[in-house]
Formats: structure tokens, C-alpha cells, sequence
């Protein structure tokens, strides 16, 4: 009742859906070295934070010994990891699938390496299907009375292995039976509202409406949304929250309007090492992807670019944060410490 999954593995090759391509077109890229992994994240050839962690921890079972014919050995692994924790800085579902993945080449016998390594890249993507489900129920039962929601960038099943973050409570829902209707802003500059989220709800049969990012503050002065909820790149250890470039803004928006601003995200997002959200480290990208969009020129060489791929929300604009665990209210410092505490 989805989009295809995201990420597919074989013990030589990681497919990926080109997220670049659609909605046009639904082709999958093949890497067959971590470079090509590397260089697939970069390009936002497979996004957001779950799926990026899940595609690195595939990546470095790619790694290739520098003698031709001989296996890959616990050096090339690490050099692996290392490369790949340069391909996006704020999402730190990435540095966590990597730290597993260094942990057992540190300890695993070389021999028995590349199939442990695979067998723990597998166990971080089953975990992460499992994680959307219970979000997506989690998530639910906060949505139970809301007929419309709106939706920033895209935590789907193409920012995940299956239901996604954000989008897990409206499959949830739909799944039971319940309409939920789906307002998805374009989120420029890349558009992944546009071109990924009303992909893949149409796919699954779900109503949804794009528009434009300006007019989220409108909708909700006239009604038209009663619940916002997006996903997250990272949080931290008191709830400031990273997300898509925009995010902010919607969260001031619905605080204005009286609306639920709610976020979704399984735990390994949380980065409870940071405590401030102004410390989390923000990606810069390519002024063309703003001055020269899908190959239109729209800014004059002559004009400077800002290009931010992410913003932060403080804590005291979120209602709640959704995990695979629960739900986390009026989330700060001592809510998130008691909400995975009861969990040991």
C-alpha cells in the first residue's frame, strides 16, 4: 500500500530508488563500491536520516581490498566508515549505523567479517521497518481526532525502509479504514513535499494536496489544517529538533494558529550528547540547487546564494515528539531522559 521499498541488498550490490528521478520516472541506481554509496547520499539519491543510516551500514560491506582477488580486510572496512561519514553531516542516524558497524570490525575475526558486517546491516534495516510500525501506531493515536495534516519535506517510505516517520501515523490510519486528508508543502529548494511525498501517498491511495510553501500560514488561518507533523535529522538530548530548511517556520506558524506541531522519529535520532540545538551541524549544499533549479537559471551569477539544508526548531514549539517507544510530551531535558529511561 506503498511506494517500493527505498533499499534493496545482495551481497555484492545495494540498489537504490533514484530519488532524483521521480516523480518522472522510478528507476533504481546500483552501487557496487562505497564510493558509489558515498556518492548516491550526496546526491540525495537515497534521503532522509533512517534510509541514509541503513544505505552506509550497506555501503561499507562494499569495501574492496586494494589487492584484486583478495578480500577485504579490517583496514579497508574502517577506511570504508570513515569515507562514508562524509557524505551528510546533520543526520546523525548515519554516524550511528556507522559506529555499529566499526564496533564489529573491531571485534569480529577477519575471516568471518564481510558476513557479520552484512548481517548486521540487515538487522539495522529490519529494525528500522519495525520502528516505523509502531510509530505509525504511535503516531495514530495522536491523530485520532484530526481530519487534516500538514507535512514538510518527506519522512516516508523513501526516507525509510518501509512506512516512514512522519507519514507512519497517516498509513496507520489508512490502513484502518480512516481518511486522513494530507496537505504536503513543496519544501523548496529540492521540492521533496512536491515531487516524493504526493508520490508516494498517491501511490497508496492516499488524498493528499501539494502546495506551495507559502501558503501553509493561509490554510491555517482559514481552517484547512488542524495538525502539523514532519520528521527529524537529528534531536537533541532536550528536544530542538533538525529538520529540512522550512521546518521552523511552520513550527512558529502552527504555534500562532493554536495547531499540533508533532515530530516523528525513531530513537537513534535522538543525539544525546547535544544539548543545544544551535550546536547541531547544519549542511550547506550547491547554490544551484537555489539559483538553477532542475537546470533553470532563476538568480543572476552576480547575486550571492544561501543554501541552509536544514533549520532547527526549539523544543518549546513541539507538542510532542513520536517514537517507536512512545510518546514524548511537551519534550525537554527531563521528558526525554524519563521517556528512555522507562525503557531499560
Amino acid at each position: 500500500m506503498h511506494a517500493p521499498e527505498t533499499l534493496r541488498f545482495t551481497t555484492d550490490q545495494l540498489e537504490l530508488i533514484d530519488q532524483t528521478k521521480l516523480p518522472m520516472q522510478l528507476t533504481y541506481l546500483v552501487c557496487t563500491t562505497v564510493e558509489q554509496t558515498h556518492s548516491a547520499i550526496r546526491r540525495l539519491v537515497v534521503r532522509g536520516a533512517p534510509a541514509i543510516g541503513i544505505a552506509a551500514a550497506y555501503g561499507v560491506c562494499l569495501a574492496q581490498s586494494g589487492d584484486p582477488g583478495a578480500a577485504a580486510t579490517k583496514q579497508d572496512y574502517l577506511e570504508a566508515i570513515e569515507f562514508l561519514a562524509t557524505s551528510r553531516p546533520t543526520a546523525v542516524n548515519l554516524f550511528w549505523a556507522l559506529d555499529r558497524m566499526k564496533e564489529l570490525v573491531e571485534t569480529t575475526p577477519e575471516p568471518e567479517l564481510k558476513q557479520t558486517l552484512i548481517a548486521e546491516a540487515r538487522r539495522i534495516h529490519e529494525e528500522d521497518r519495525k520502528m516505523c510500525r509502531s510509530i505509525g501506531r504511535n503516531g495514530a493515536a495522536l491523530l485520532g481526532e484530526v481530519d487534516s495534516v500538514l507535512t514538510h519535506c518527506n519522512a516516508g517510505g523513501l526516507a525509510t525502509s518501509t512506512w516512514g516517520t512522519a507519514l507512519a501515523p497517516i498509513y496507520h490510519l489508512h490502513q484502518s479504514g480512516r481518511a486522513i486528508k494530507v496537505f504536503a508543502d513543496e519544501t523548496r529548494p529540492l521540492l521533496q513535499g512536491g515531487r516524493l511525498t504526493a508520490w508516494e501517498l498517491s501511490q497508496a491511495g492516499v488524498d493528499v494536496t501539494v502546495i506551495t510553501d507559502s501558503m501553509a500560514g493561509a490554510f491555517m488561518r482559514q481552517g484547512k489544517i488542524k495538525a502539523v507533523i514532519v520528521g527529524a535529522d537529528r534531536i537533541t538530548a532536550a528536544g530542538d529538533v533538525a529538520n529540512k530548511i522550512g521546518t521552523y517556520s511552520v513550527a512558529v506558524l502552527a504555534r500562532h494558529h493554536g495547531i499540533p506541531f508533532y515530530v516523528a522519529a525513531p530513537s537513534n535520532t535522538f543525539d544525546m550528547e547535544l544539548i543545544d540545538g544551535d550546536d547541531i551541524p547544519i549542511e550547506e549544499r550547491d547554490r544551484d540547487e537555489v539559483a538553477c533549479p532542475h537546470g533553470t537559471r532563476i538568480v543572476p551569477d552576480e547575486a550571492n546564494v544561501m543554501n541552509p539544508a536544514f533549520d532547527v526548531t526549539p523544543a518549546e514549539f513541539v507538542t510532542a515528539i513520536i517514537t517507536e517507544i512512545g510518546v514524548i510530551e511537551s519534550p525537554n531535558l527531563e521528558n526525554i531522559r524519563e521517556h528512555f529511561a522507562a525503557t531499560v
